[in-house]
């Protein structure tokens, strides 16, 4: 077992949304093997071993523009002061010798302070004399010690922790392990997800239309999703509304894949074969959540093979992979377990709602009265791929919450929180 024992286990007919992401979050944990990678092919990879600072970051002092240093003990900051230019630095080329505090030394932006040296003047600051074949730097009054200086482990510390296990790493990671020298990373390899569509009526892309069908939008909407989520997703098509064929499917899958996510055939219906398949063949941990759009998801297993059972509407499917699916593969995947920013924002509408389950409304930001808001889409239909499409996120409603009063602040969730680039 990849998993931790009993990591669904729930005695519940419809377990509350707090309640299933508890569980999810103390139980679910890596199941993919640890490589060694090249750093440029470290972008959205999870990290597997943290990245401390080797050294100071910066290494040495240095020089935050082009300038002229000098030592602050040999400057009167009333008065200014007449140096001698005695040299120049520039990065990668630190000066050689000790100057006096008499002396300047022309210096260039990241260059080593020179020893002893410990502010800088910006060029456009200062005078220049030339008198009986010595150059002279006139320094104005004011300036502070440490002036235009970078001090050495202004970024980092010796042995800081730069990026923590677990985090899937962003081009500033990168940069970051980049910084200490290091060329190859320690992390998770990608997590192999499957996808596997059901249903007599479902048609795939690219088929013959038939009357009394639909087009398969779930799979080509999961495999963009759980690509942005850092695993590796696999289309393995469309499965007919027979408990043969269905057993069959997700048997093998289950050998090849370490998660497999379903979309259709979660429910109770004659023609649902998916929830009885796993819990057939498999384990079935969590089903019916009490939650809409997607009441009946499950997670479950087969072998080691985590399983994920979506409702098959578009709209259910994708509300159910960002505030479920998503974070699970994140974990499974060697990263950490990340909640959304709900932000407070004034409803621009008013509206009802039944007690007892959570709720996510597609929403899209408006202004009101000159002021952020944000607005409900009035159709809840879970087929309007649409209004995924104008929505610019959810709105979170609590299962106490009853109605909702035009100006009354909601827990909205923006799509930029998963992930998914905003809508302008």
């Amino acid at each position: 077992m990849k998993l931790a024992d009993d990591c669904f286990f729930h005695d519940k007919n419809r377990m509350p949304h707090d309640e299933a992401l508890a569980v999810l979050k103390s139980r679910v944990r890596p199941v993919v093997d640890v490589e060694i990678i090249d750093l440029h092919m470290a972008q959205g990879r999870y990290l597997a071993e943290s990245v401390l600072a080797p050294r100071d970051i910066p290494a040495h002092d240095n020089a935050a523009v082009d300038g002229y240093a000098f030592s602050h003990s040999g400057y009167d900051r009333q008065a200014g002061a007449r140096l001698k230019i005695v040299g120049e630095t520039a990065a990668g080329h630190p000066y050689p010798t000790a100057p006096s505090a008499d002396d300047a030394v022309r210096i260039f932006t990241g260059a080593v302070m020179p020893n002893g040296f410990d502010t800088v003047v910006m060029q456009e600051d200062v005078r220049i004399e030339e008198q009986t074949g010595q150059t002279w730097v006139n320094i104005p009054p004011g300036l502070k010690r440490g002036a235009n200086r970078r001090l050495a482990g202004e970024d980092a510390k010796l042995g800081a922790v730069l990026v923590e296990t677990g985090a899937r790493l962003r081009p500033q990671d990168v940069a970051s392990a980049a910084a200490c020298g290091v060329d190859r990373l320690r992390c998770y390899a990608p997590l192999k997800v499957a996808i596997v569509s059901t249903g007599d009526e479902i048609l795939g892309a690219g088929d013959p239309f038939v009357p009394g069908k639909v087009y398969d939008a779930n799979a080509p909407m999961l495999a963009g999703l759980i690509e942005i989520a850092g695993a590796m997703p696999v289309d393995l098509g469309v499965l007919p509304d027979r408990a043969d064929r269905v057993r069959e499917a997700l048997a093998e899958a289950a050998r090849g894949y370490d998660v497999l996510v379903v979309s259709g055939g979660a429910s109770q219906g004659a023609e649902d074969h998916v929830s009885r398949t796993v819990a057939a063949i498999g384990k079935r941990h969590l089903w019916q959540i009490a939650i809409k759009p997607g009441r009946p998801m499950s997670f479950g297993q087969i072998g080691d093979c985590v399983v994920l059972g979506l409702p098959g509407n578009p709209v259910a499917v994708f509300v159910c992979f960002l505030i479920y699916v998503r974070p699970v593969l994140a974990r499974l995947a060697g990263g950490n377990w990340t909640e959304p920013v709900r932000y407070p924002i004034a409803a621009a509408f008013a509206q009802t709602k039944k007690q007892g389950r959570r709720e996510f409304w597609r929403a899209k930001l408006t202004l009101k009265d000159g002021r952020l808001a944000v607005e409900k889409f009035a159709r809840d239909g879970s087929g309007l791929i649409s209004s995924l499409r104008e929505a610019d996120g959810l709105i979170e409603v609590a299962e106490e919450v009853t109605d909702v009063r035009e100006g009354e602040l909601v827990d909205f969730i923006p799509f930029t929180e998963f992930g998914l680039e905003s809508r302008t």
